[in-house]
């Protein structure tokens, strides 16, 4: 069965693991998933991840961090840019989530990267997701 939105769910797996205390989560495995993944574990909102070749898809594991007490380090994540309607953001207007407190992911020309790294290329592209 092939899945719409790929995205949508891997943040939709991430938030209820996330909500629910689990240690990791897993789901299929892409090079948007993955590259989405490393940004998560760049800026810190998760310790690691890890593609383990499977024989029809390989699987994306993601291992959540938590804090003092289980304190959860990913407050929220949303979906911006979806099937329906695909929101992009010139290199002069990339979006600042929380006031440069959290993290915009954008899909650029020269790849995934966060919102900060985007204005230091000088580029713009798809708002994919807000993470805070």
């Amino acid at each position: 069965m092939t899945m719409t939105d790929p995205i949508a769910d891997m943040l939709t797996r991430v938030r209820n693991a996330n909500s629910a205390s689990k240690d990791t989560v897993s789901m299929p495995s892409s090079k948007k998933l993955t590259e989405l993944a490393r940004i998560l574990a760049e800026e810190g909102y998760i310790t690691s991840y890890e593609v383990i070749g499977g024989e029809p898809v390989d699987t994306l594991e993601i291992t959540l961090k938590y804090g003092h007490k289980r304190a959860k380090t990913i407050r929220g994540l949303k979906r911006i840019s979806k099937p329906g309607l695909r929101v992009y953001a010139g290199k002069d207007d990339l979006p600042r989530v929380l006031g440069g407190l959290g993290t915009a992911v954008i899909s650029t020309s020269k790849g995934v990267m966060t919102d900060r790294d985007a204005r230091k290329e000088g580029v713009g592209g798809e708002v994919i997701a807000y993470i805070w």
